[in-house]
Order: C-alpha cells, then sequence, then structure tokens
C-alpha cells in the first residue's frame, strides 16, 4: 500500500507547492478540500493544513474538525492552517498592526526539537499574512520566533501537532525544504518510494484501463507538457492515438515547422492545422487578455470539432493540462486569476471525454516523466509557453503586422539566451543541477547557457504605447518591448532573473537594429508575487 499525505486545501493559492514539495521528497500526497478529508484510509501517514486568503474570523472562513485526525496522525499547520489550530484549540489570532508580507528572519529556533533539526540560526522564511497569533493554546510550546512574530512556529507537548506562519513551501524560504522532510520523513515516517517511474508505470496502466481500444485526439501545442502528455499516451494505446498541432499563428517564430519535425522524429500520427487566419479575424479589436484567452479558446475548441469529425471513432480528446493551470483558473475559493483554455472541460457538441493524465503534476515533475520516457532534452527543457501565445504577450490588440514585430523580437532574445554561456559553481551550480539541467561538472564548475539558467524568458511588445527616438538625423515613434526573465521551480513564484549588463547590451542593440517597429528596450525586474509572469 503506496504511503501518502494528505493536504487539505483551504484556498491557498500556493497549496499545490506544498504537494510538489511533498513529491520532490519521493512521497506521494494528495490535495483534498478542507472539507474531505479521508476518515478511513490507512495509507495515510500525516496531514498538513494550507494556508487561506481568509481570516480565521471571518464567517465565511473555512473550517475542519481537527478531531478527525488529531491525535492519530501527525499534524502540520502552515499560516491559515497555524492560525486555525490555535484559533480552535484555545489559543489567540488577532489582526496585525502591519500586513506581515515578505522576507523574515528566525531569530530564535529550537533546533532539539524535530521540526527544526538542522536549521541554521537567522534562517530566512516568508510571511504572508494579515492575521498573527498573538497566544498559543495551553499544552503548546513556542520553537521559533522572528523580531516582528513572536510565535513565528509552535508545537504541542503531548500531541503530534507543529504549526509555521511562515510558508515553508516557496522558495523564499531558504531552509523549507528541509522543515517539510523533517516532518514528511523523519516524523511521518515516509520510505520515499514515489517516483518519475513509477508514475509512468501506473499511469500508463490506468490509461490501458481507461481508454481500452479507443481513439483519442491529443492537442499538441508544441511545450514540454502536451509533448510529454504525447509519448505518455503514445506508449500507452499507440496507433490508437492521432494528434493535431493547430497553429492559431501567434507561435514563436518558424515554431509550427520546428515542432512538426520533433513530433514526426518521436513516431506520433500528427496532423497540423494552420487555422491563424480564423484567429486574426476573430481577435480583430480586441484588447482584454481574458477575452482573448476565450476567443483562443472557443475557437481552439472549433478547430479541434471539425478536425474530430474527421477521425472516425475519437471518443476522447486529450491535453496536457498540468497543476498550475487548473489552479490558476479556478481554486478553492472560486476566484479566477486568469482563465486557461484547455481547463473546464468540453462543449457537449464535440463529444468526446476529457483526458488528463498530467494534470496533478507541476511543470518539473513532467519534464522528469519526459527524461523517464526517453524524450529528446531539448523538448524536455523548453520554458514554459502560453496556451494562447503572444496574443497574451501584445498589449492592445492583434494584427498580424504586431505579431511579426514580437517574433522577431523575441527570436533575437530566445536565441540570445541560448548562446550566452556561462560557468557557475557552488551553490548556483547546484540548484542548475537540482532543476535537472544536464551539465557535466568540471574542476567543481558547469558550463550552462543562460536560457537554461532561466524558469521562464519571452518579449512583451506594448503596442499601445509609441516611444520617441532618434534614429540618424531623424525622430522615432515606434514600440518599445520588454523583456521577461524569471527564476522559479514552480511558476507560483518567481524572481526575475539577473541577466548580465553585457548580455541585455547587446541583445537590445540587435532588437533595435534588426526590428522594424521597436525604438526602445525595457528589461521587467519586478517578482511574482506579486506580479505574474505574463504581462497581459
Amino acid at each position: 500500500m503506496e504511503q501518502k499525505i494528505i493536504i487539505l486545501d483551504f484556498g491557498s493559492q500556493t497549496t499545490q507547492l506544498i504537494g510538489r514539495r511533498v513529491r520532490e521528497l519521493d512521497t506521494f500526497c494528495e490535495i483534498l478540500p478542507y472539507n474531505k478529508f479521508p476518515k478511513d484510509d490507512p495509507s495515510v501517514i500525516g496531514v498538513i493544513l494550507s494556508g487561506s486568503p481568509y481570516s480565521v474570523h471571518d464567517p465565511e472562513a473555512f473550517k475542519v474538525d481537527l478531531s478527525q485526525f488529531v491525535g492519530r496522525l501527525p499534524v502540520l499547520g502552515i499560516c491559515y492552517g497555524a492560525q486555525f489550530i490555535s484559533h480552535t484549540l484555545g489559543g489567540k489570532v488577532e489582526k496585525a498592526d502591519s500586513r506581515e508580507y515578505g522576507r523574515a528572519h528566525l531569530s530564535t529556533v529550537d533546533t532539539t526539537n524535530p521540526l527544526f533539526k538542522g536549521f541554521e540560526q537567522n534562517s530566512q522564511v516568508w510571511m504572508s499574512h494579515g492575521d498573527t497569533i498573538t497566544a498559543i493554546p495551553e499544552g503548546f510550546e513556542c520553537i521559533a520566533s522572528t523580531n516582528d512574530v513572536k510565535f513565528a512556529a509552535y508545537a504541542s507537548k503531548s500531541e503530534a501537532i507543529w504549526a509555521v506562519q511562515f510558508h515553508p513551501e516557496v522558495f523564499h524560504t531558504l531552509q523549507g525544504t528541509q522543515l517539510l522532510k523533517n516532518f514528511v520523513v523523519d516524523i511521518c515516517g515516509s520510505t520515499q518510494s514515489w517516483s518519475a517511474a513509477s508514475f509512468v508505470d501506473t499511469t500508463v496502466a490506468e490509461l490501458k484501463a481507461e481508454l481500452g481500444d479507443d481513439k483519442v485526439i491529443l492537442g499538441l501545442s508544441g511545450g514540454v507538457d502536451s509533448s510529454v502528455c504525447a509519448v505518455l499516451l503514445n506508449r500507452a494505446i499507440g496507433k490508437n492515438l492521432t494528434c493535431i498541432f493547430v497553429d492559431h499563428g501567434m507561435l514563436r517564430k518558424n515554431e509550427f515547422r520546428d515542432v512538426m519535425h520533433d513530433y514526426e522524429c518521436l513516431g506520433l500520427n500528427v496532423i497540423g492545422v494552420d487555422a491563424s487566419e480564423k484567429f486574426f479575424s476573430d481577435l480583430s479589436g480586441v484588447t482584454d487578455p481574458e477575452q482573448k484567452r476565450k476567443i483562443i479558446g472557443r475557437d481552439f475548441v472549433e478547430v479541434f470539432n471539425a478536425e474530430a469529425k474527421k477521425i472516425v471513432g475519437a471518443k476522447w480528446l486529450a491535453q496536457g493540462t498540468i497543476y498550475p493551470d487548473r489552479i490558476e483558473s479556478l481554486n478553492i475559493t472560486g476566484k479566477v486569476i486568469k482563465s486557461h483554455h484547455n481547463v473546464g472541460g468540453l462543449p457537449k457538441e464535440m463529444h468526446l471525454q476529457l483526458c488528463e493524465p498530467l494534470k496533478w503534476l507541476f511543470k518539473d515533475e513532467v519534464r522528469r516523466v519526459g527524461r523517464q520516457l526517453g524524450m529528446p532534452e531539448h523538448l524536455i527543457t523548453r520554458h514554459p509557453f502560453p496556451g494562447p501565445g503572444l496574443a497574451v504577450r501584445i498589449l492592445g490588440d492583434i494584427t498580424p503586422e504586431k505579431v511579426r514585430i514580437l517574433q522577431n523580437a523575441d527570436d533575437i532574445y530566445i536565441r540570445g539566451l541560448r548562446d550566452y554561456k556561462v560557468r557557475l559553481s557552488g551553490e548556483d551550480a547546484r540548484k542548475v543541477l537540482a532543476a535537472g539541467v544536464p551539465a557535466e561538472m568540471t574542476d567543481g564548475e558547469i558550463e550552462v547557457s543562460l536560457y537554461d539558467q532561466v524558469w521562464q524568458a519571452g518579449t512583451v511588445l506594448l503596442s499601445t504605447v509609441r516611444s520617441v527616438g532618434v534614429m540618424g538625423d531623424e525622430r522615432t515613434y515606434e514600440h518599445p518591448v520588454a523583456l521577461r526573465a524569471v527564476t522559479s521551480t514552480d511558476a507560483m513564484t518567481a524572481d526575475w532573473a539577473h541577466l548580465p549588463y553585457d548580455f541585455m547590451a547587446k541583445v537590445s542593440n540587435e532588437i533595435i537594429n534588426k526590428v522594424k517597429g521597436v525604438n526602445r528596450v525595457c528589461y521587467d525586474i519586478s517578482s511574482k508575487p506579486p506580479s505574474t509572469i505574463e504581462w497581459e
């Protein structure tokens, strides 16, 4: 019987990060709504309570009956989870004088407590809460504090209950993985038996059982998610899989041609559809980014419906949907961040069932699965790219000319990132290798491209802005472009990448000189949160 950690979701945007961190520890986990704890599941070895956008004092705040698992299983409360435990068991939670958001340091930490084994004094953590715990329940003790937060962490003296007001799941908490390992492995007793190999074996078996001899249509985007999904399905059902790659006209430069070649080399049965004229027509004059997404999603479905009718006996539509797509489209609170065109089900007229083999995986997990499947590295390491393509990287309305400008500028930027090599050592090298980037260490150093160092990079066209410039003896009034590059491990949080000045100078000069319609290049140095990775 496979061990599992249950993560109860109270609506936090980082709940799935907790799940991802647990899986990094080779431990299976299930993320369930706060009120759906599985009472009679002997495979459960521990419970984690997530954060929440609510205060424990809000009438609509999500609540759970702690008696379902307290006293039977180890429990870890995170942020709202920590506040809820304190509030429920007799402690006190009050509105903080000011919102406690951002980096903090543990001024005191009890390293004798098993939750903090291996912790350094003054370790950096990430706070994000409006309420704060001002008193802990009787029978509990404080095990960590910051200069501003007395009860940054506390624990029961008699029960297996721990609680932290900071977020160990985000990478800003430098020893967050250590804390979760202490809880999952040492306290809960995980045998660390979950892996990409076990996922492939289990998922292929499940797909064979679910799909049988049915025919499946897969929507390919060119990205790693749909590509891994295709290879996984191909392993399960072979000839019964037909892949369709739709060119909506807003892909990267030459991407349709290059990706079609890659898929043919993988032995996939792929139909390429040039539907760019339809998409450009339907997007004409539309400026709202959410509306762009909805139009592209609608057209995408319509194109698929037309192709599906040509495939006799098709019963399923497969998609490379991963968890960040779904959590950003709709979480347990019902709040939409942005819609994704492959989320939300299918129209009835398609008469197809939906198959999403990767829907619980994060991007890095998808890459691990791709390597397990033996896919080529250049497909696996491709940066994430939005389904609506460059449509959400053009501010204002969409025209073929604007797409051309952005494609050319973006091509220079991405090629530049791939061509610029850097040598790394120490912690910088460790982070890159841990992300799965193929590189060999020589004399304590590795050589990688800037492209391999960043999580995602892209170019934004500010088509609603005209910037004054001087070229030769004439003034120009053309568009600025913004370059964006972020470092991340999960896409739910991200920091801007500190690219070398000489690289940015070279790229800026090349874009301005070679791309007609651009006379200014900017670099986005905002992090997520508060900014998203895409501009829209």
